[in-house]
């Protein structure tokens, strides 16, 4: 024994990580989108999913963005945002004020359709194409819906599934485009 005694260097508490959902404004022209996720990849921030659309004004888009991050990193993918030229507006959608949903298409074994479609009337789930093997069902839905779903499916052998990941607009009769000219004025 050497006699050192030596104190352990306490860990560095992680600051907790949590959902942000990002309804942004952009230009809608070619290379934003890249743009975009570039800035994420280039500073390590992880994109959990990412829908764009053009909204009721052609020249710009929508993008809701998913990421998980601490409030200190939250913030900092705000700032970076609203740096770029692209970017007209950002906000962050909260659960309780937003409507937020996600689209789901499962291909299913068919080999009990009876119990499948159940499942499908009680979560709404549309049957959009039969094989002889297959069914492929459609769902709308928040995230805890479309994975509620997905876990029942489960059971009947799921051979294909692709979700479109998060989108939503803030509840109430201001929209984002009105509270966006609000603060350019």
């Amino acid at each position: 024994m050497s006699g050192i005694i030596t104190n352990p260097v306490p860990e560095k508490k992680q600051a907790k990580k949590k959902m942000h959902v990002l309804s942004i404004h952009v230009v809608n022209h070619a290379g934003v989108l890249s743009r975009i996720a570039g800035l994420f990849s280039r500073r390590m921030y992880n994109i959990d999913s990412l829908s764009v659309g053009e909204t009721e004004d052609p020249k710009i888009s929508r993008m809701t963005i998913v990421t998980h991050a601490d409030e200190n990193t939250f913030h900092q993918i705000q700032n970076q945002l609203a740096k770029l030229e692209d970017v007209k507006h950002i906000c962050e959608l909260h659960k309780d004020q937003a409507v937020l949903r996600e689209h789901v298409l499962i291909k299913v074994n068919n080999k009990d359709t009876t119990a499948i479609m159940q499942i499908c009337q009680i979560f709404r789930a549309n049957v959009v194409d039969v094989s002889k093997k297959l069914l492929t069902l459609e769902l709308t839905g928040g995230p805890s819906k479309i994975n509620a779903f997905i876990d029942l499916m489960e059971q009947f052998e799921i051979e294909g599934l692709v979700r479109t990941g998060l989108t939503g607009l803030k509840r109430g009769s201001t929209t984002e485009a009105e509270e966006a000219a609000r603060e350019n004025n």
